[in-house]
């Protein structure tokens, strides 16, 4: 179970903070409830029962985890997919897992097609875009609160700390 001001990622929301835990004061209903603050949400509050099997909810990754995963990145496989509609299907899947590890596949396979794009004046389509950023806000929140800098400083921090130990 977790506990108030904790930081969880909440399905698709991302990074939350569980402000309160409690009961229902309008329900004759014994269910405890979290209640979350997206993190870089202030306007919206969730509410979820504290054994909501259907959302995935879990700890965010402590900064050693995320330090070790950052010097991983170089070795992380790419996905390879030639076909538009294969890869849409299965970078889709993986952003639903709320997995790291496969959120930097997709960014690392994209981020590689775009740089190899941009060499003959072509971009990546409209879909393979989103899912691109999607994948990245998702990562880069969960980075920020872990290594406590802003999510703005995260690919700054991976590049630089990637190329300290490629030295």
């Amino acid at each position: 179970m977790f506990k108030v001001n904790d930081y969880v990622i909440y399905g698709s929301t991302g990074v939350c903070k569980i402000t309160d835990i409690g009961r229902d004061k309008y329900s004759s209903d014994e269910t405890e409830y979290y209640i979350l603050h997206p993190v870089h949400n202030n306007n919206m509050t969730i509410k979820t029962p504290v054994n909501n099997p259907s959302v995935l909810m879990r700890p965010i990754l402590t900064k050693d985890e995320v330090l070790s995963l950052i010097t991983s990145m170089p070795e992380k496989e790419t996905f390879l997919i030639d076909n538009n509609r294969e890869r849409s299907i299965t970078f889709k899947a993986a952003l639903k897992t709320h997995q790291d590890e496969e959120l930097i596949r997709i960014i690392k396979t994209l981020y590689l097609e775009k740089q190899a794009k941009s060499v003959v004046n072509k971009k990546l389509t409209k879909t393979d875009e989103d899912i691109m950023n999607t994948a990245e806000k998702q990562l880069y929140e969960e980075f920020a609160i872990a290594l406590n800098i802003s999510p703005d400083e995260v690919l700054p921090y991976i590049l630089e700390h990637i190329s300290y130990h490629e030295e």
